[in-house]
C-alpha cells in the first residue's frame, strides 16, 4: 500500500519562511486571480451576502440573492422590511430569523450612523449588527480592497492548521497566527486562496492530497494517498 509523502519540517526561521513563501507559491498556481464567491454588486450587498453565508453555504446564498436584491434595491428598502418577512425571504439559508435581524440590524446601523454607506474601517464594521471580524474582513477586503486582517471561515481555521501555520483552533487566535507569517499584501489574496482550496482538494472529509500542489510542504497526519483523478 502506498504512503503518504514525508514531508521534513523546517528547523530554522529562514527555512519556516521559505516554506511559507512555497506555500504561497503553490497557491499561486493552484488557483491563481480567484475572489470571493459570494455573489454581489456592491460593499452593502457584499455584506447581507456574507451575513447569510453562516452556516450556509455560498451556492445557496447565491441562489437566494439575486431575488433578495431586486424585491429589497437599497439599504433603504432593507431596513424598512419587517423581520417576519424577510426571514421567509431568505429561509432557506437556515438561522433565519437571527439572519433577518442582522440584516435589518446592519441597514438602520448604516442609514443612522453612516450615511447609507458601509464603513471603510475595522472599528467601525464591529459596530454594525451581524458583522463580527470575519465579515469585517470579507466585506473590507472584497468590496473595499483593505488588507485588514485574514479572513477565518471553516476552511482557512482547519487548513492553517493542516499546514501547521497555526496550532490553535480558536478563529481569533488562527488570525492572529496567519497574520505573523503572511505577508500583508497577500492576506486578501491568500484568503480566498485557502478557502477555494478547502472546497476544490483539501476537504474535511478525505482531503485529495495526492491531487494537491502543496503535497510537498504539507505534513498533516491524516495525508490521504489517493492517486489524482483522470483528467
Amino acid at each position: 500500500m502506498a504512503r503518504p509523502i514525508s514531508v521534513k519540517r523546517p528547523k530554522t526561521a529562514a527555512e519556516r519562511t521559505r516554506r511559507v513563501q512555497a506555500i504561497l507559491d503553490a497557491l499561486d498556481r493552484m488557483y491563481p486571480g480567484v475572489t470571493c464567491a459570494l455573489t454581489h454588486g456592491n460593499a452593502w450587498e457584499l455584506l447581507v451576502a456574507t451575513i447569510l453565508s453562516a452556516q450556509c453555504t455560498d451556492k445557496r446564498v447565491n441562489e437566494v440573492t439575486p431575488g433578495l436584491f431586486r424585491k429589497y434595491p437599497t439599504v433603504r428598502d432593507f431596513a424598512a422590511v419587517s423581520q417576519e418577512e424577510l426571514a421567509r425571504d431568505i429561509r432557506s439559508t437556515g438561522f433565519f430569523n437571527n439572519k433577518a435581524k442582522s440584516v435589518i440590524g446592519a441597514a438602520r446601523k448604516i442609514l443612522s450612523d453612516f450615511d447609507g454607506r458601509v464603513p471603510r474601517t475595522m472599528e467601525e464594521l464591529l459596530t454594525i449588527p451581524g458583522a463580527a471580524r470575519k465579515t469585517a474582513n470579507v466585506v473590507l477586503g472584497t468590496a473595499y480592497g483593505v488588507a485588514s486582517g485574514v479572513v477565518v471561515d471553516t476552511h482557512v481555521q482547519r487548513i492553517a492548521v493542516r499546514l501547521d501555520l497555526s496550532k490553535n483552533s480558536d478563529p481569533g487566535k488562527i488570525e492572529r497566527d496567519l497574520i505573523e507569517v503572511i505577508p500583508r499584501d497577500r492576506w486578501i489574496l491568500f484568503s480566498h486562496q485557502v478557502i477555494h482550496h478547502g472546497r476544490a482538494l483539501c476537504v474535511a472529509r478525505k482531503p485529495k492530497c495526492a491531487e494537491c500542489g502543496m503535497n510537498g510542504l504539507c505534513y498533516a497526519e491524516d495525508k490521504s494517498v489517493m492517486a489524482p483523478r483522470a483528467r
